[in-house]
């Protein structure tokens, strides 16, 4: 069958590393490389007066920084870095920001809660910290092997950052910053990370979604160690609310995949996987389940130690939306592990 996604792609072809193409008036797409599955970050460069702006930096590897310095060499016609924009605190969104301050000047501007993530995320290493982890994933069912993967993945964030800036400038909800001449409003979404931001040019209809609102694949949203009580899918899909009044013929500019059109469309996917993500997962609670159950009945494919974390993490966020809608209750077994079943119908 056809992939219906193709007819709303707003362009063919992707960039190299070190390409930049332009999108909309003053806006540029480049993308950089991953090391994992999801193999790349779309990054954008806005023309800012007699300098430029940078939304997002890619992740802390050498040949991230060499690209960086190809545009600087090549795509930037002499003007200066003078301010970077980072989205939310995931180290394909923050991980050159601190080098990128360092090699250009440039101002890092951050919502607050993503540059205190950042911070905390990059200096606590302690082996409290690492105790909590571990017993958190021990607690939602994983066995040895799958625990030996977390206390491999110690020191990771830090291990894909440059050092995180000590000071920075911070915006928020509803604030509009001018970029060239035209106002970006900031628009936080929830649920992926505590406080990402969104930015929209109402003059121009770009909305620049990070990874609030991907083409293809839903963005990660999950229950992490830090906060083991959170309902992050609830905040999610209350968050995508605040798309809705933007113009449906806006030109979102997304952080994995391609540039689309389409966003009621999209907004209109998102919610509905989600509500089919919820049902597998009430199903899977027919008999008493840990959260490793309920992850292998959501995802059946191997995954491997990265794709793991995320995985049981999303997996947590189903099962927490579902108790706040009373569908699920949740034990605690002798030796500590939590067991979810079904205890009202699902709607």
């Amino acid at each position: 069958m056809p992939d219906t996604h193709l007819s709303h792609y707003a362009f063919d072809g992707i960039p190299v590393p070190a390409e930049t193409r332009a999108v909309a008036p003053g806006v540029y797409w480049h993308r950089m490389p991953l090391p994992f599955k999801l193999d790349h970050i779309n990054l954008w460069l806005l023309e800012d007066g007699d300098g430029w702006t940078a939304v997002d930096t890619g992740i802390a590897r050498p040949e991230v920084k060499d690209a960086w310095e190809r545009i600087f060499a090549e795509r930037l016609g002499g003007r200066p870095l003078r301010r970077v924009i980072v989205t939310h605190f995931h180290p394909d969104h923050v991980g050159l920001a601190g080098w990128l301050e360092e090699r250009t000047g440039a101002e890092v501007w951050m919502p607050l809660a993503e540059w205190a993530f950042a911070r905390m995320l990059t200096l606590d290493q302690s082996d409290a910290t690492h105790a909590a982890t571990v017993a958190f994933y021990r607690a939602a069912g994983f066995d040895p092997a799958e625990l030996a993967a977390v206390a491999g993945g110690r020191g990771r964030y830090a291990a894909s950052v440059s050092p995180i800036p000590l000071t920075f400038r911070r915006y928020r909800e509803d604030e509009t910053i001018p970029i060239g001449g035209r106002g970006w409003r900031v628009i936080v979404g929830l649920g992926h990370s505590p406080e990402h931001a969104c930015l929209w040019c109402e003059e121009l209809r770009v909305l620049i979604s990070g990874d609030q609102i991907l083409p293809r694949i839903s963005p990660n949203i999950a229950v992490w160690p830090h906060e083991p009580e959170a309902n992050p899918l609830a905040l999610y899909l209350e968050s995508l609310g605040k798309f809705r009044a933007l113009s449906d013929e806006a030109l979102v500019l997304p952080s994995h995949d391609r540039p689309f059109r389409g966003l009621a469309w999209r907004l209109d996917e998102l919610a509905d996987h989600h509500r089919d993500r919820l049902r597998h997962t009430w199903n899977a609670c027919s008999s008493p389940a840990t959260g490793a159950d309920v992850l292998r009945r959501l995802f059946t494919r191997k995954l491997d130690a990265h794709q793991l974390m995320f995985a049981i993490g999303e997996s947590l966020a189903h099962l927490h939306l579902l108790i706040g809608e009373g569908a699920v209750a949740r034990t605690t077994r002798a030796d500590g592990v939590r067991l979810f079943r079904q205890a009202g119908k699902f709607s």
